[in-house]
This record gives structure tokens, sequence and C-alpha cells, in this order.
């Protein structure tokens, strides 16, 4: 149990054991005004797969928020900050990572501070005010061919192998290099842009390492010198799952040495959450715009792959913006104009959105339905039914139709061997019939919504259906009941249909979004083309289309915006991010192999 001092706590009569010394990033924490559960923490910059410092104290948890940004750095004892600041800076950290907004330390808040990450500040200053997904901390190179030294290597080289632990760090590079016109040239001698040094606990830069499981890395901005440390205590390994992967780490840290600050997109590389090995590494768009706003757009052709695979985190499965640029329906669908009402939405792994409505699909564009559509589901779907319930697609590129007691898995349009199945089987704790289900962006888990109640299903739990659900669709601030469907689009934000309306729900500030005309808007204009022109200017989606005027990037007056309590919204659950830090494998791992018959 966690307890803030001045409160009473029935559980928390025996001292709490001392927390390990923590780094210059941040997490927030929250606090209940009576008592806060806590986890076990693992603290502090990147931090390793085990061994890592838990905080047991109110001390030791404003020490942390302190760190890594989110506090005053001169508030790290309760007693010289209010319980609303304290409020608001874990309300912040939440929005950050991608979390419910309760400013309290609840379960969720806890678990993503146990997520090993780097060691840089989230915020830089404490006033700092996020504008865009991604962050730049000010600072750039003047020059674009940039050299580094290789200092001091580690321990193990002679087990790594010198050559292999050089090849990590160069492709760490050419990441960046891939995305921008920069060059890095590795030296052996002479002065240098960026220096690597692999050095343990105090190494004369003021921020000692603290051994195996803490504090794995910290980089230095250009204006600083943009040097790289590693933990030298740390097991870093090269293509594998086992111990602390060094090209993953290299590669962030780089993106700090050449002026990049954390991403609260929770699959950039520049997000703070360190994700372990993973052989299928794409640098995310969010971190291609971030680099390019400092440096500009690569103008000669990149440098053919390093290597395959290569490694980091699961590449983005989405697009920013709607995949399909192909030529337009000529003129509207007077069905769906009509009676905009549709039983279900998602956008599939080939990133395309498609509509579903009684025995039909509809693929949506930029600019209204895709032409050719609708399509017969029968036709496009072999084997699915009409009127379905809802869909989903899941991060395994498998989609998940609804209807009645059972469910469907789609591999794209083709239906996988053994399906159906029942509901009670695969998504143990759902209901039948339910009105939509989805995937949330602000924490990654499934939701399925039923009348005025809604389901948290969570793969990587056991139980799947945490205690306390069904909970209230009033949750969710002013989303109606009894929706008809709902999706995670590609610019972040989650949507809700239901009848000829539509509401656009900002995942940050957990509250539906503030725009110019409001929320509820009507359907069938903004996202069917209807009464509109249909027209394309200059390749372009037209003023009035709904992706030009709807589905942009976040606004700045609501990124930073402090939501209303959600009431509880899902903290009682395991944050499957990270779940694996013991061994190594990211979270989805984890996830796969506990829901193997489900998820394949």
């Amino acid at each position: 149990m966690f307890c803030i001092s001045g409160f009473s706590c029935p559980h928390c009569g025996a001292s709490n054991s001392q927390q390990k010394k923590t780094r210059n990033c941040s997490i927030t924490s929250s606090t209940n005004l009576f008592v806060i559960l806590i986890s076990t923490l693992h603290l502090v910059s990147w931090i390793g797969a085990g061994n890592a410092a838990p905080v047991h104290t109110d001390t030791g948890a404003m020490m942390y928020l302190s760190n890594f940004g989110w506090l005053d750095p001169s508030s790290k004892k309760i007693g010289s900050q209010s319980l609303i600041d304290i409020r608001k800076s874990i309300q912040d950290f939440q929005a950050f990572a991608g979390l419910n907004i309760t400013g309290e330390l609840d379960e969720e808040t806890v678990e993503t501070m146990s997520l090993p990450r780097c060691g840089v500040r989230d915020k830089i200053g404490h006033d700092a005010r996020r504008r865009k997904r991604y962050a730049l901390q000010g600072s750039r190179w003047k020059v674009k061919n940039l050299t580094y030294r290789i200092a001091k290597y580690p321990r193990l080289v002679e087990v790594l192998g010198r050559d292999r632990v050089d090849a990590e760090i160069d492709e760490a590079f050419a990441v960046w290099q891939g995305a921008t016109d920069l060059t890095f040239t590795r030296k052996s001698t002479g002065k240098v842009h960026i220096e690597i040094r692999f050095e343990n606990r105090e190494h004369g830069d003021g921020d000692p390492f603290d051994g195996e499981g803490g504090t794995l890395a910290h980089a230095y901005f250009p204006v600083y010198g943009g040097d790289a440390h590693f933990d030298d205590d740390e097991k870093w390994t090269i293509k594998t799952y086992r111990g602390t992967n060094l090209f993953q780490v290299a590669a962030h840290e780089f993106g700090h040495s050449l002026g990049l600050s954390h991403s609260d997109v929770r699959d950039s590389l520049m997000a703070p959450f360190y994700r372990g090995y993973n052989p299928k590494f794409k640098l995310h768009s969010d971190d291609v715009i971030a680099i390019q706003s400092l440096y500009g757009k690569k103008t000669t052709p990149p440098p053919p792959p390093p290597r395959t695979p290569s490694p980091a985190r699961p590449p983005n499965k989405f697009p920013i913006t709607p995949a399909a640029t192909s030529p337009s329906s000529g003129k509207e669908n007077s069905k769906l104009c009509n009676d905009p009402k549709i039983d279900a939405i998602t956008t599939m792994s080939d990133g395309n959105t498609y509509a579903f409505k009684g025995s039909e699909v509809y693929r949506l564009t930029d600019n209204g339905i895709f032409f050719g559509y609708p399509k017969k589901i029968f036709i496009l779907f072999p084997g699915l039914p009409n009127d379905i319930d809802g869909a989903f697609t899941w991060s395994n590129d498998k989609t998940y139709f609804f209807k009645g007691s059972h469910y469907w898995r789609y591999t794209n349009m083709t239906m996988d061997a053994s399906y159906p199945k029942s509901i009670s089987d695969g998504f143990s704790g759902i209901p039948t019939n339910i009105d939509t289900a989805f995937v949330w962006g602000g924490n990654g888990k499934i939701y399925f919504f039923k009348g005025d109640q809604y389901w948290r299903f969570d793969p990587a739990r056991t139980p799947p259906v945490s205690f306390g659900y069904p909970k209230p669709i009033s949750n969710w601030n002013d989303i109606p009941n009894n929706l008809d469907a709902a999706l995670k689009y590609s610019n972040g934000y989650t949507y809700f249909f239901k009848g000829n309306k539509y509401w656009r729900f900002n995942d940050r500030s957990f509250s539906i979004d503030t725009a110019d005309p409001p929320f509820p808007r009507a359907v069938g204009s903004w996202w069917y083309g209807c009464g509109k022109s249909n027209t394309m200017k200059n390749g372009s989606p037209t003023s009035n289309d709904y992706n030009d005027a709807d589905v942009g990037e976040y606004d700045d007056k609501n990124a930073d915006s402090e939501a209303r309590d959600n009431k509880g919204l899902g903290t009682d659950s395991q944050d499957s991010r990270g779940s694996e830090t013991n061994s190594g494998k990211s979270w989805w791992k984890k996830a796969w192999s506990w829901t193997k018959n489900i998820f394949g």
C-alpha cells in the first residue's frame, strides 16, 4: 500500500523500505486523498529488465515526479506542494502516457511507472507546454555531417564482439540518417561531435549510474554536447530478447543527442518507455516528423537496409492519414446519406477504414465513399453474416467481428479456420449482443459497450475482465448510451457513432473534443461526403472535407487541458505494456502467448 503523509491509513503500520536512487526523467504517480494502491515500482531512466528500484514511500513518489519533470524540483516532499498541484502533475503525466486521467496513483499509473524507460526528463522546464505529439528540446546541430566515437566500449565487449557493438551503434545512427540528410561517420581518434561511453556508477558528469537494473543510459542534447552514456553494469545484448537490447536504447538516446525530447505517442521510438528487442523495426511517423522539423526532409535516396531483421518496437499499424488515395466516388451514396446509421466501423491492417451497414460494407476515403462501394459483405468477407454488432482490429493484424453470441476472426478479408466461435469461449466476461467494440488508444485495451454499460477486456490479464466491470458509460463524459459504432482512428482520436451523429473523443483530456462546429456532428456530411461536391483540389481533399476539418492533429488548446475525473475508468487493470520486463520481451509478446487460442 502507498500512503500520503498527513492522512491516516490502517494498512501502513510498518516502515517502508528505502527507495533506490533515481535519475532525471519523470513519470507521474497519483495522490488519492486517503489510501493509494501501489505495486512494486521499477523506477527511472531506461530501467532494466530486473532488480529495478521500487517506490515504497510518499517521498519517493514525489522525488520520482520531480526527477522526471512533472513536479517543481523544489517540491520533493508532499508538504511543500498542495494536493491540487500534485493531482494536476499526476493528471499531466497520465495524459502524456496515454492513461486514464484520474489524478490518482491508481494501479494502471503505478504499473506504467514500473515500465522500463529512458533517463531524460519528459518535461524540459517546469512550465513546458506541448504543442505537438512529438517534442523538440530546442537545440540542434548546425552541420549535417556528424562524427562520433565509442570512446569506451562495454566491459563485455569480448563476449559481444567489438565489431558487433560497432554495427549496433552504426545502425542506431542509420535510423535517423534514413529520415534526413544527416550523415554519421565513426572515428577512432580526434575530436567528434558525439562521444559514446559505457560507464558505471559515478563517471564524472554528475549523473551517476546505479548498477544493474536501474538507469540504463542517458544522453545530452546538442547544446550540452550530444554525448551518450550507457550503464556498463547492464547486461547489454544484441539481436536477442534476453538482457537489454543495445540497438533499441542507442537509437532512442541518439534521438536526444540530435535534439529530440520525449514523445507522448506510445509507439514512437522517442516515447520514454523502453519496449525491448523487436526484430521488426520501423521508425514511427511521429519520429520522422520530429527529426525532419529540425533537419529537413531527406533529399537523397536512403541507403539500403543495414540488415534484416532490425530490432526495436512494433511497427505502426495505421497511417496518420487514411491510406486510400485512389479515385473517390463521383456521387454520394443515397442509401447511406438518407440513413447514416451504421452497424460497425474499423480500420483494418491495410490502413483502410470500413463501415458496415446491413448487408453492405463501405470503404471510406478522405472525401467520402471509395469508388465501387458499397459491396456486399458476403463478397468482400466470405462467411461473415449481415447486420454485425461490432468490429475491431487488434495489434496482431487480425480483425474481429461480433454478432449475437459469436465472433469471427479475419486475416485481411479471409476468415481464419475454426471460426466463428462463441464469445464466452474467446472473450470470457463479455456479454452477447454488444452495441460496439473498439481498441482505445488511451491504453491499448479492448472496450465493449452495451446499453448504458461498458466492459474492458485485457488479454494479458487473468481474468481478462477485471473486477468491477461493467461500469456506466457515463464515466466517458457525455458519450451517449446505446451506441451504434466506435473507432480508434489513425489521428489519435476515438470516434463514437449513434444514429446520424458522431462524437470526437480526445483521449488525452478524456473528454469530448472542443471544436467549431462543436460535437456531435452530422455523420453524413463529415464522413460520407453527403451534400458535398466530392471534388479534389490539387490532389488533396477540399477544405470542406472531413479529413481537413475534423481529423487533423491535436489542437493546442486541447493537448494540455486538464481532463475531468473519469471516475476510475479502468484503473483496476494491469497495463499490458511492459509486462514482460523480466524476460526482455515486449508487452504484446506476453499478450499473444497468454491468448494464443484467441488472438493467434
